[in-house]
C-alpha cells in the first residue's frame, strides 16, 4: 500500500507540473483535482486536506492583501509617489529613486498594489522625458520582488513557507519563522540587486514603443480652462520659469485670458497674475494633473465639487440625436442635471475659440467630466451622450484615515516584530478599526479577497503532507542528497535553490514551494542538520523570480505594458538569479554551517 501511495503522489506531482506549465486549467483547479485524487485514494484524510484552511499564515496573507487594497483605495501611495518622484530628473536618477522607494516599501507592504500604482508614473515620466518605459518597468517589478524578500511579510511566498514550517511534523522542535529571519540575505540582495539594475538596465533592456505608448500618440487632445488661484506659486512668475514650456508635448498652453483681454502669442517673459485664465490643449491624463494642489491652478467649472472626497473622471461622447446639441455648456448645467462638471472638450481637431461655458455642443464632441457619486444613477437610460470610459478615480483621503490605516498597519507589524502582539491579532484589530471608522467601505473590502490564492496555499500544505506521509519527500530528498552532498553542504543548498528557482519560473512560485519544501526539510532531517537554511533557501529561490514573466505576479503585470518578450526577462533576469543564488547560499552557509 505504501508503494501505491508513493507512486500516486509522484503522478500527482507530475500532473501539477505539466498542468501549470501547459496552462491546461487554472492553478487553483489544478491543485483541487490533485488533492481530490489523493483524498479519494486514501492518501490524505479529510481532516488532513482541511487542516491547511485553519493555518494562521493563510489568514495573515489575506489580511495583508485586504489592507494593501485599502491603502490603494485611499490613494495614500499615489499621494506619496507624487511627492517623491519629480518629473524633471535624469533616467539614472529616476531609476534609482524608484527602485529604492519601491524596494523599501515592498518589504512591509504588498508589492502588487505598489507596482500597480507606480506603473502610471513610469509611463508618464517616460513620455515626458522621451525614454521608452520598457527601460524601467522590469526594474520596477524586480525592485518590488527584491524588497519583498527582506521580511517575513514582504511576499506571500515567505508567509506560505512560514505556514508550512508550523504545519510540518518531521522536526517538531523547529521554531516558527520570525519577521527578520529573511533580513540577513534579503537586505544585502536588495542593495546588490539595485546596484546591478542601476548599471545594467539601460544596456540589457530593449527600447521599444509599447502598446500603451502607441495608443498615447493618438490620444484625443482636449481644450481645458484653468484659473490661477489666490496664493498660487505661479503669480508673478514668467512662463519661462514654469514647466509649461518644457511640457508642451503633453500640456500645451494655447492662450491666456486676462480681464477679457486675450493673449495668444506668449513669450517666455510673459508674467502671470492672479485670476488669469489659462487655456491648455492636452490629453486626458495630463489634464487631470491640473486638479492636483501642487499645480497652483483651479478649474472654474468644477466649483464646490472640488471639495468632495471621491471624484471620477469620465469621457462621454455627444450622440447624434442628443437634445444637448446647439446648447451651451452653461445652459445645460451639468452639475445640476447630471451631478458632474465639464472640465474639457475635444472636437475632432477643430479649434474652439469660445470660453468653455459658452461653447455650443455638437454631435460627436467628446467631453471630459468630473462625476459625482450620483452621476451613474442619473445617466441611466440617458440617450444624449454615451459613456466612453472611466479615465481615473480621484480620492482626497482625510488625515485621520491615512494615520489610522497606514499607522495601524505599521504598528501591527512593529509589535509583531518585537513579539508583543501576534501579527494575526494586530492585523485583525486594524481591520476592525478601519471598518468602524469607515476608512474604507465595509461592502467593498471583501471584494479584494483573493480566494484562489487561499485555496492554492491551503491545498499546497495538503500536498506537502501527502509527500511526507507517503515517503516521496524522503525519496526525492535522498536522491538530491546523493547528487549534491558529495560536493559539500554548500552545493546541496545551491542544488535546492536551482531546482526551486527553475520550477518557480515555469509553474509559479507557490507550486514550487509546495513541492520543494517537504523535500528540503526531509533532507535537513536525514542529515541531522539545522533545517532553517534549507527552509530559507526554498523561500528565497521561489520568491526571487526574475527569469520569466509568468513566475511572479508583478512580472506579469509589466510584461504586456512593457512590450517585453520572454527573452527580455531571461537576458537581464538570469544574471540576477545567479547573483541571488551565490549571495543566498554563501550567507546561509556562513551563518549555519560554519
Amino acid at each position: 500500500m505504501q508503494h501505491f501511495d508513493a507512486i500516486l503522489v509522484f503522478l500527482v506531482i507530475v500532473f501539477i507540473v505539466i498542468s501549470l506549465y501547459k496552462e491546461w486549467i487554472g492553478a487553483a483547479f489544478t491543485f483541487f483535482i490533485a488533492i481530490l485524487v489523493l483524498g479519494l485514494s486514501g492518501v490524505l484524510t479529510p481532516s488532513e486536506i482541511l487542516a491547511g484552511f485553519a493555518n494562521e499564515q493563510i489568514a495573515v496573507i489575506l489580511m495583508l492583501l485586504l489592507l494593501g487594497d485599502a491603502i490603494r483605495q485611499t490613494s495614500i501611495i499615489e499621494i506619496f509617489f507624487e511627492k517623491i518622484f519629480p518629473r524633471s530628473s535624469s533616467y539614472k536618477s529616476f531609476l534609482l529613486r524608484m527602485m529604492v522607494w519601491v524596494g523599501s516599501l515592498s518589504a512591509f507592504l504588498n508589492n502588487t498594489p505598489l507596482v500597480a500604482v507606480m506603473m502610471p508614473y513610469v509611463h508618464q515620466w517616460s513620455r515626458h522625458n522621451n525614454i521608452s518605459s520598457s527601460k524601467l518597468l522590469i526594474p520596477l517589478s524586480y525592485a518590488a520582488i527584491l524588497g519583498g524578500c527582506v521580511t517575513l511579510i514582504g511576499t506571500s511566498t515567505n508567509l506560505i513557507v512560514s505556514g508550512m514550517v508550523v504545519d510540518q511534523h518531521i522536526i517538531p522542535e523547529m521554531k516558527p519563522l520570525e519577521m527578520f529571519d529573511f533580513f540577513w540575505v534579503g537586505f544585502p540582495m536588495l542593495i546588490i540587486g539595485i546596484v546591478y539594475l542601476y548599471f545594467f538596465s539601460y544596456k540589457y533592456l530593449p527600447e521599444r514603443k509599447t502598446a500603451l505608448e502607441e495608443f498615447s500618440t493618438g490620444e484625443r487632445k482636449y481644450l481645458v480652462e484653468a484659473e490661477i488661484r489666490a496664493g498660487s506659486h505661479l503669480i508673478q512668475k514668467c512662463i519661462g520659469d514654469t514647466d509649461f514650456r518644457r511640457n508642451e508635448k503633453e500640456l500645451f498652453l494655447v492662450e491666456v485670458v486676462r480681464r477679457k483681454k486675450l493673449f495668444q502669442i506668449l513669450e517666455d517673459e510673459f508674467v502671470f497674475e492672479e485670476g488669469d485664465i489659462l487655456r491648455f490643449a492636452g490629453d486626458n491624463n495630463n489634464i487631470i494633473e491640473i486638479l492636483s494642489d501642487k499645480s497652483g491652478l483651479t478649474l472654474p467649472t468644477l466649483g464646490m465639487m472640488s471639495k468632495l472626497n471621491l471624484l471620477q473622471v469620465v469621457e462621454v461622447v455627444i450622440s447624434y440625436n442628443s437634445s444637448l446639441i446647439t446648447k451651451t455648456v452653461k445652459e445645460i448645467n451639468f452639475r445640476g442635471r447630471y451631478d458632474a462638471a465639464l472640465i474639457a472638450i475635444h472636437r475632432n481637431g477643430e479649434k474652439i475659440t469660445e470660453h468653455i461655458e459658452d461653447v455650443k455642443l455638437k454631435a460627436g464632441d467628446v467631453l471630459l467630466l468630473i462625476a459625482g457619486e450620483n452621476f451613474y444613477s442619473r445617466i441611466q437610460g440617458e440617450l444624449d451622450f454615451y459613456l466612453l470610459s472611466k479615465v481615473k478615480e480621484l480620492r482626497k483621503p482625510e488625515r485621520y484615515k491615512i494615520w489610522t490605516l497606514l499607522g495601524g498597519t505599521l504598528l501591527a507589524i512593529f509589535l509583531s516584530a518585537i513579539k508583543v502582539v501576534p501579527l494575526f491579532m494586530g492585523l485583525l484589530v486594524v481591520l476592525v478599526v478601519i471598518n468602524i471608522l469607515k476608512v474604507v467601505s465595509s461592502k467593498d473590502l471583501p471584494k479584494s479577497i483573493d480566494y484562489n490564492l487561499a485555496v492554492i496555499i491551503a491545498l499546497s500544505l495538503a500536498l506537502g503532507t501527502a509527500m511526507i506521509k507517503s515517503g516521496v519527500a524522503d525519496m526525492i530528498a535522498n536522491f538530491v542528497i546523493s547528487v549534491f552532498l558529495p560536493l559539500g553542504r554548500v552545493a546541496l543548498l545551491a542544488g535546492i535553490f536551482i531546482i526551486t528557482s527553475v520550477l518557480a519560473a515555469y509553474i509559479t512560485n507557490k507550486a514550487a514551494v509546495a513541492i520543494l519544501f517537504p523535500i528540503s526539510i526531509s533532507a535537513a532531517h536525514n542529515l541531522g542538520l539545522n533545517p532553517l537554511p534549507f527552509v530559507l533557501v526554498v523561500s528565497f529561490a521561489a520568491a526571487a523570480n526574475f527569469i520569466t514573466p509568468i513566475g511572479y505576479q508583478t512580472n506579469l503585470m509589466v510584461y504586456g505594458p512593457g512590450g517585453y518578450t520572454f527573452k527580455d526577462f531571461f537576458k537581464i533576469g538570469f544574471p540576477l538569479t545567479v547573483i541571488y543564488m551565490v549571495v543566498t547560499v554563501s550567507i546561509l552557509s556562513a551563518m549555519y554551517f560554519m
